[in-house]
C-alpha cells in the first residue's frame, strides 16, 4: 500500500462499515455509494457468507475503493490476505496485533476495537494504526458491544495517545455533535447509513456535518 493511500487515515470523517443483515441495497451497492460521497475508509464486516463468498465479495469492494478509500477486512485475516485489502480490523478477543502483523506484513493498517483509556494505550503500544473506541452510545447492531462509554471518553482517549480515534457505536445524526466536539478524527454511523434508502446521502451528510462542526470547533 502506498503512502498516499495510507495518508488518509489522517482525515478518516466518516468510516463506513458494512453490514448486509441491515443493508437495503446491498453491501457492494452501499460502499459504491459511500465511496461516492467521499468516504475514505471502508471495513468489510460480514457475519454471514462462506469463505468463498467473502472473497468473492472483498475482491469486488477492493476495486470500488481504488485509491479513493482504505479497505479493511474485519476479523479475517485469511480473507485480507486473499485479496491484498488495505489491512484489517481486529477485537480484544482476536488475534493479537503482533501475530496480525507476521502475517500482513508491517506496511498494511492494523485497527483494534477498545473501550476505555487504558485498552487504548495498550494498543497504541502494540502497534495499531487506529483504534475504534466505542461503543459510545447503546448499540442494538452488535450484541455483545456492552454498554455505552459517553461521548466524554472520546476526549480523554484522544489525549492518552496519538494515534487515530474512530467513534462507533449508536450514533446518528442526532447525536453526532457531542462526538464531532469530543475531537474524534472519525465516526461510524452504521444503522443509521445502511438502513436508509439513500446511502449515499446519508453518508454525505454525516461528512457535511463533521466538516462544518469540525470548522466551527478551531
Amino acid at each position: 500500500m502506498d503512502e498516499q493511500k495510507r495518508s488518509l487515515l489522517e482525515d478518516i470523517d466518516f468510516y463506513l462499515v458494512t453490514d448486509s443483515g441491515l443493508s437495503k441495497k446491498g453491501t457492494l451497492s452501499d460502499v459504491e455509494d459511500a465511496v461516492r460521497s467521499g468516504c475514505k475508509i471502508v471495513q468489510y464486516r460480514e457475519k454471514n457468507m462462506s469463505t468463498k463468498e467473502m472473497v468473492c465479495e472483498a475482491s469486488r469492494i477492493k476495486s470500488i475503493c481504488g485509491s479513493k478509500a482504505i479497505f479493511l477486512v474485519n476479523d479475517r485475516i485469511d480473507v485480507a490476505l486473499a485479496v491484498d485489502a488495505d489491512g484489517v480490523h481486529i477485537g480484544q478477543d482476536d488475534m493479537p496485533i503482533d501475530t496480525a502483523r507476521k502475517l500482513l506484513g508491517h506496511s498494511k493498517i492494523v485497527g483494534l476495537s477498545t473501550h476505555n483509556v487504558e485498552q487504548a494505550i495498550a494498543a497504541e503500544k502494540s502497534g495499531a494504526d487506529y483504534i475504534g473506541l466505542g461503543p459510545i452510545f447503546n448499540t442494538s447492531t452488535k450484541k455483545d458491544a456492552g454498554d455505552g462509554v459517553g461521548a466524554h471518553m472520546i476526549r480523554k482517549v484522544k489525549d492518552a495517545i496519538n494515534i487515530p480515534v474512530v467513534a462507533i457505536g449508536g450514533i446518528n445524526k442526532e447525536n453526532c455533535l457531542p462526538v464531532i466536539e469530543g475531537g474524534t478524527d472519525g465516526l461510524v454511523a452504521i444503522s443509521a447509513v445502511v438502513c436508509s434508502d439513500d446511502v449515499k446521502k446519508e453518508t454525505k451528510d454525516f461528512i457535511d456535518l463533521i466538516l462544518n462542526t469540525r470548522s466551527e470547533t478551531v
